[in-house]
């Protein structure tokens, strides 16, 4: 099986296996936001990264994986990526709900933990880094797994895409913190292989971004 990271609304998720950690990736609702879901191999324990539209796509997301789910973590306060959340939390008894501090009180559920830059989250023998990257939204979050035997894999939400950073109205400040944060926090670390899943639309890579980053700066977008 071949991982492309190609999914549509509504359709098949794509699956990528590693050693330690199975990948899904579904796409649902009329923004087409991504949903992941991270797989222990060995425990089975599973987190979910952003409950953000179609309970019964996610709930059948969460079958494939073998039905049990331990943590949501949820990216930023953006409507698109919470919108089934409630319902998520609810059907599931997930123990632990997860955001940035400073987006935690947007959300429709409050939270049990408050993600800072620095953090890690556990879930079954699986450990993921927190990114805090100030700009799209006060509190967005990427979460990083550094594979033991791979490259690393990275969740950015509506911060990093395919040609460029996420959106900030054209606000010049948000902007500089932004692609600042970025850089310093995401490129200036870790390595061109890096594998970046976004909020929306197709995976890529820092190799394939890194050069447009000066490209970025002056566009101002």
């Amino acid at each position: 099986m071949t991982y492309t990271g190609d999914v549509v609304p509504g359709g098949p998720s794509d699956r990528r296996d590693l050693p330690r950690l199975t990948i899904r990736k579904a796409c649902v609702g009329t923004t087409a936001n991504n949903v992941y879901l991270l797989t222990c191999a060995r425990t089975g324990a599973q987190l979910l990264i952003d409950a953000a539209d179609d309970p019964p796509r996610i709930m059948s997301l969460l079958r494939e994986g073998g039905g049990r789910l331990d943590v949501i973590v949820t990216t930023h306060q953006h409507w698109d990526h919470h919108r089934a959340l409630a319902h998520v939390v609810a059907s599931t008894k997930a123990r632990t709900t997860a955001a940035g501090a400073a987006d935690a009180d947007a959300l429709p559920v409050m939270p049990t933990r408050r993600l800072s830059h620095g953090d890690t989250i556990e879930f079954g023998d699986i450990t993921l880094d927190v990114i805090h990257l100030r700009g799209h939204t006060p509190g967005s979050v990427a979460l990083v797994y550094d594979d033991p035997q791979g490259h690393t894999h990275l969740w950015a939400g509506d911060s990093l895409f395919p040609g460029g950073i996420g959106n900030v109205q054209e606000d010049p400040e948000r902007f500089a913190s932004l692609l600042g944060d970025v850089q310093t926090r995401i490129f200036d670390v870790y390595d061109d292989d890096t594998w970046i899943y976004p909020g929306h639309g197709a995976d890529t890579t820092l190799g394939a971004e890194r050069p447009h980053l000066q490209e970025w700066r002056e566009r101002g977008w």
